[in-house]
């Protein structure tokens, strides 16, 4: 497991978290580690999502800890390029992280199912 990871996620977590995504297309979002830094230190973030894939993965290791301190939920996807095309990004482009701003009310359903999967493995 990498420095910047604070729990495994299964793949079929990772899936939901990519389907509340595609759900939330019209939400705002953050991308990119330094927007999303400040997203969570302000508490304004609804969701931080972190790829696995990001090398060096140091970039992202303090975005979890920002997250428990502010009380926000976030998760992790295998794939940076996933989760660009994902938000919207062009193609090539990768996202290191991302900050859903808001979940709209097509999401919110996925949103919860998502946040209690992640609380069960944290707890676990």
């Amino acid at each position: 497991m990498s420095v910047h990871m604070t729990f495994e996620t299964p793949e079929d977590l990772a899936n939901k978290i990519y389907e509340m995504i595609d759900m939330n297309k019209n939400g705002r979002v953050k991308k990119g580690s330094n927007e999303v830094t400040k997203a969570a230190e302000r508490g304004t973030a609804q969701f931080i999502i972190l790829a696995e894939d990001v090398n060096p993965p140091e970039l992202l290791a303090h975005i979890p800890l920002i997250c428990e301190e502010k009380d926000i939920p976030y998760g992790y996807v295998p794939s940076q390029e996933f989760l660009a095309k994902g938000v919207g990004m062009t193609k090539g482009a990768n996202a290191a992280s991302v900050a859903i701003m808001e979940i709209t009310k097509g999401a919110q359903e996925k949103f919860h199912e998502v946040v209690e999967e992640i609380n069960a493995i944290k707890k676990a």
